[in-house]
C-alpha cells in the first residue's frame, strides 16, 4: 500500500512538470487579445493588439480580458484532466482485469 502511495506522489510530480511545459492560449476579438498560460494555470503572457487598444474603451478591454483569461483557464483544465486521465490509466490500467472488465 505504501508503495502505491509513493508511486502516486511520483506520478503527481511528473504530471505537474509536464503541465508546466504545456502552454494554452485563450483569445478574444479574433485574436486581438490573447492570454497564454501553462497547463498548471500560470499566466505567462497577455497580448493586446496596439490598434485595438487605442480604439477600445477601458470597460471593453476589462470585459474581454476576463473572457480571454477564462478561456485560457478552461483549456488548462482540459489539458490537466487529460494528463491525469492518461496517467491514471497507465497506473491503474491493469486493474480492469481484476473486476472482469
Amino acid at each position: 500500500m505504501f508503495d502505491k502511495l509513493m508511486q502516486a506522489q511520483q506520478m503527481a510530480g511528473d504530471i505537474k512538470k509536464r503541465l508546466d511545459n504545456i502552454t494554452v492560449t485563450g483569445t478574444a476579438e479574433s485574436g486581438k487579445i490573447s492570454v497564454t498560460a501553462t497547463g498548471n494555470k500560470t499566466i505567462q503572457s497577455i497580448h493586446i493588439d496596439a490598434d485595438f487598444f487605442k480604439e477600445a474603451d477601458k470597460e471593453e478591454i476589462e470585459e474581454l480580458m476576463v473572457i480571454t483569461i477564462n478561456k485560457a483557464m478552461e483549456q488548462a483544465d482540459n489539458v490537466s484532466q487529460s494528463e491525469m486521465a492518461a496517467a491514471t490509466k497507465d497506473m491503474f490500467g491493469g486493474l480492469g482485469g481484476m473486476f472482469g472488465q
